[in-house]
C-alpha cells in the first residue's frame, strides 16, 4: 500500500485505544449510532410526509413541468427552456413515473432522496472519523435539510446535486483506501451527474480531482498508477455531461440548450455586484443560520478541532477541501438563494459530528462519568432547541401554511388553484400562454404555454440578451394568438431594465382580450366583470390575471 493511501486510512486506524475501546464497547449489543440514524430517519420521513401537500414553488414548477413535458416525449428546451442543466428535469421525470405527477408524489420522491443523503452522510462521516461521527452527522444533515429557511422541503435541484456529490465523494474515499479502481469511475459518474443536476454542483468534481491529485503518488515508480486512477474518475465525470450534449443533439435542440445554460447563463451569473451579493449574504445567512443556531455554533467548534484534536487532524485537508469546494458552489453568481445553503450542509454536518466527537475524546478520559456523556448531551439539546425555534412549522402548520410562512408574498398556493380552474374549464386543446415566472400553473393545468420562457425575470434583467428575449417572447404569443392568457405580476425591474413589452401587453389585451378573473394573494378568485376586477380594492402585488380571446 502506498503512503499516500495509507494516510487516507479512516481515523478510527490512528486514534487512541480509549476512542477504539468505545466503538468495541457496542460490538456485542445494539449499535447506538445504528439507532439514532433509525429514528432519525423515521423522524424527518415523518415531517416530510406531513408536508408532502406544500404547494409547489417556482423552481419545483419549472422542474416538474419539464419533466411533465419529458414523459409527454418533449425533450428539454424545445418548447420551454431555462439556465440549468437538464439533469433534475429528467430526475422529475423519474420521479413523478414512479409516483405520479402530483405535488404529494413529487414530494414523495424528495423525502427518498433526502432518506438517500443522510444515509451516505452518515457513510462518510463513518468512514472519515467513525461511527460517532458519522451518526452525528447524518442526524444534523437530516434535521438542517427539512428547515424551512433553507427551504429544505421543497424538491430544489440542490437536494439532486447533494445526493449524487456525496455518493461520489464516499465512492472516491473508499477507492482510496481499498484501491478498487472500478469505484473510482464510478466516483466519476457520480459527481458528474452533480454537475448535470445544476451547474454549481462541478464545484465537487473540481475538489474530487484536485484532492486525488494530491493523495496520489507522484513518484516514477507510481506514476502510471495515479495517472491511470486520475483518467478513471475524471472519465467518469465528463461522461454524463457528454452524454446529456449527445441526447440534445439527437433531440435537434442542442443551439438552444447551449445558449440557456452556458451563455445566458454566464450572463445571469456575472449580473451581481460584490456588494449586492454581499447584500444576500447577510440576510439569508443570517436566516438560515438563526433558524437553528446552536447547530451552527457546533459546526463553528468542529471548525476549530483540526488545531486541538488529534483525531480531526488525518483528514483535515478533506473535510477542509470540501468545506471549500461546497462554499464556490454555495456561492455561484453571488445570488445566495436559501435553498443554496443545502450545498453546505453535508460539510456543516460533518465539522458537527467532529465537534461532538472530539469533545467526547477528551472528556472519556475524566474519572467522573458525568462528562463521558456531556458531549452527546449537549448535541442533543442542540437538536430539541432547533425544533423548538420552528415547531409550529415542523409539527403543526398545514401545508398552505407552511408556503405562507416561509412565502408569504408568492402566490405559490393561488397557482393550484387558478391551474386547476383552467384545467376544469378550458378545452384539453385550447391554447394558453403565461407570462410571469410561476411555471407551476402549467404543471397544475396540465397544458403548454405557447412560449417557451419559464421564467420572465430574464427579460427584465440588466443583460444584453433582454430586448431579444422580450421580442421573441411577443413573437411567439402573437403567432400563436392563444385562447387565454396568464399574466403575473410579479416582474423585477431594475433601473436599466429594458421595458419593451410591458406597453406591448397594455395594447394587445385591449385589442384582443377581456379580464374574466384575479387572484391576489390570500384571496380566492374572483370571476366577475372587468370593472368590478380592477376597481375591487386590494393589494394587485403578486396577482394573477386571467384573460380570454374575445373570439375563443
Amino acid at each position: 500500500m502506498s503512503p499516500s493511501i495509507q494516510n487516507d486510512l479512516p481515523a478510527a486506524a490512528v486514534v487512541s485505544d480509549e476512542t477504539r475501546a468505545t466503538c468495541s464497547s457496542t460490538a456485542n449489543g445494539p449499535r447506538w449510532e445504528v439507532i439514532a440514524i433509525v429514528l432519525a430517519i423515521l423522524l424527518f420521513a415523518a415531517i416530510r410526509w406531513r408536508l408532502r401537500d406544500v404547494p409547489l414553488e417556482r423552481d419545483e414548477g419549472e422542474y416538474a413541468y419539464a419533466g411533465q413535458l419529458m414523459l409527454q416525449g418533449i425533450p428539454p428546451y424545445q418548447i420551454a427552456y431555462n439556465m440549468k442543466l437538464p439533469g433534475t428535469y429528467a430526475a422529475y421525470a423519474g420521479i413523478m413515473s414512479v409516483f405520479g405527477q402530483t405535488t404529494a408524489g413529487i414530494h414523495l420522491g424528495l423525502l427518498v432522496v433526502n432518506l438517500v443523503s443522510i444515509l451516505l452522510v452518515y457513510g462518510l462521516g463513518k468512514r472519515l472519523y467513525g461511527p460517532r461521527v458519522g451518526a452525528i452527522a447524518g442526524v444534523t444533515y437530516g434535521l438542517l435539510s427539512v428547515g424551512p429557511w433553507v427551504q429544505g422541503f421543497a424538491a430544489h435541484a440542490t437536494h439532486f446535486v447533494v445526493v449524487t456529490a456525496i455518493a461520489g465523494l464516499l465512492l472516491l474515499f473508499d477507492a482510496q483506501r481499498d484501491g478498487r479502481e472500478w469505484k473510482l469511475f464510478m466516483a466519476g459518474l457520480c459527481l458528474g451527474l452533480a454537475f448535470v443536476m445544476k451547474q454549481p454542483g462541478g464545484a465537487y468534481g473540481v475538489f474530487a480531482v484536485l484532492y486525488l491529485a494530491m493523495s496520489s503518488s507522484w513518484r516514477k515508480t507510481e506514476l502510471r498508477a495515479s495517472l491511470r486512477r486520475l483518467f478513471l474518475l475524471n472519465l467518469g465525470m465528463v461522461l454524463p455531461f457528454a452524454l446529456t450534449c449527445l441526447l440534445l443533439w439527437r433531440a435537434g435542440v442542442f443551439g438552444r440548450f447551449w445558449f440557456w445554460t452556458f451563455t445566458y447563463a454566464y450572463q445571469y451569473a456575472t449580473n451581481v455586484g460584490a456588494k449586492e451579493g454581499w447584500g444576500y449574504f447577510v440576510k439569508y445567512s443570517s436566516q438560515a443560520a438563526g433558524s437553528a443556531i446552536a447547530i451552527w455554533g457546533l459546526a463553528g467548534i468542529g471548525l476549530t478541532t483540526f488545531v486541538w484534536s488529534r483525531k480531526a487532524r488525518p483528514h483535515a485537508v478533506f473535510m477542509l477541501g470540501l468545506l471549500l469546494f461546497s462554499g464556490l458552489a454555495f456561492s455561484a453568481g453571488l445570488y445566495f438563494r436559501p435553498h443554496y445553503f443545502i450545498l453546505l450542509l453535508p460539510a456543516l454536518s460533518l465539522l458537527v459530528g467532529l465537534a461532538i466527537d472530539s469533545a467526547a475524546v477528551l472528556s472519556s478520559r475524566s474519572t467522573n462519568r458525568f462528562f463521558h456523556y456531556f458531549p452527546v448531551a449537549i448535541f442533543v439539546i442542540a437538536v430539541i432547541a432547533t425544533f423548538a425555534q420552528e415547531f409550529h412549522f415542523y409539527f403543526d402548520a398545514d401545508p398552505v401554511s407552511a408556503s405562507r410562512y416561509v412565502y408569504p408574498k408568492d402566490p405559490f398556493p393561488e397557482s393550484v388553484a387558478i391551474g386547476r380552474y383552467i384545467e376544469k374549464n378550458f378545452p384539453p386543446k385550447a391554447s394558453m400562454a403565461v407570462l410571469g415566472s410561476e411555471p407551476q400553473i402549467m404543471f397544475y393545468s396540465r397544458r403548454r404555454s405557447v412560449t417557451g420562457y419559464l421564467y420572465t425575470y430574464s427579460l427584465t434583467e440588466e443583460q444584453k440578451y433582454a430586448d431579444t428575449m422580450q421580442r421573441d417572447l411577443i413573437s411567439q404569443i402573437e403567432a400563436a394568438s392563444p385562447d387565454f392568457l396568464v399574466y403575473i405580476q410579479d416582474w423585477l425591474i431594475r433601473p436599466g431594465s429594458d421595458r419593451t413589452i410591458f406597453p406591448w401587453f397594455r395594447r394587445y389585451v385591449v385589442t384582443k382580450y377581456r379580464l374574466v378573473g384575479i387572484m391576489r394573494v390570500r384571496d380566492g378568485l374572483q370571476l366577475r366583470s372587468e370593472n368590478e376586477i380592477l376597481q375591487a380594492p386590494g393589494n394587485l402585488e403578486a396577482a394573477i390575471f386571467l384573460y380570454q380571446r374575445t373570439s375563443f
